[in-house]
């Protein structure tokens, strides 16, 4: 991979980040970087805000642009489109509601094949994050107390979630079913909403 490309993951991934912290991942030179994100940042692709330091100069961080987001695109997102708009048109919303219905079926029929011998709540999370990752969500595991943290830093369906939300509500019924009715799972999250990613709380009711 080269190197732009793994600052731009490292910003979609975890937000904003500063030239010296890009040095030390990647084992550069900070001025190397700077020359690098300067290149970004002319290509429209990142953009810096100077946060004041208690201490010293004010520090720089680095962040994706809108057009940075897009340039992780959506699976064939108009293709996808164009067949959402295709299924309304001839069968109508319930048509389209049947075809979401479907591919939450689908999708909870896979992951819970794939979670079948889990021991417990932590490997069943750990196995639906990969499966998440797998299919290109960017998806992390994090505990906090009591309770876990799925964050997906992508969403590959975006553009067709923006045009048919029931997708989101579908994904969201998904992680529920697959938990059952002991834990609640929670958005508090989401990339649809004009936030940087997706983030789900799962914890015991």
């Amino acid at each position: 991979m080269k190197t732009i490309d793994k600052i731009l993951n490292r910003m979609k991934r975890d937000g904003p980040v500063t030239a010296k912290m890009l040095a030390d991942e990647l084992s550069l030179t900070t001025m190397g970087v700077r020359q690098h994100l300067q290149g970004l940042e002319e290509e429209g692709l990142v953009d810096f805000q100077d946060i004041k330091a208690k201490v010293g100069r004010p520090t720089r961080h680095w962040n994706l642009t809108g057009k940075g987001h897009r340039r992780f695109t959506d699976r064939h997102g108009e293709l996808i489109i164009q067949m959402l708009d295709s299924v309304e048109e001839i069968f109508g919303t319930d048509g389209l509601s049947q075809v979401v219905e479907r591919r939450e079926n689908q999708t909870f029929e896979q992951y819970q094949q794939a979670m079948a011998t889990s021991a417990d709540l932590r490997e069943k999370l750990e196995i639906l994050t990969t499966l998440r990752e797998q299919e290109g969500y960017m998806a992390e595991l994090h505990q906090d107390g009591d309770s876990f943290v799925l964050v997906e830093n992508h969403c590959p369906i975006c553009h067709a979630a923006k045009r048919c939300p029931s997708l989101c509500k579908s994904e969201l019924a998904v992680f529920q079913r697959l938990l059952g009715a002991e834990y609640q799972v929670e958005r508090n999250e989401h990339i649809i909403a004009g936030e940087r990613r997706c983030a789900y709380r799962i914890q015991k009711m």
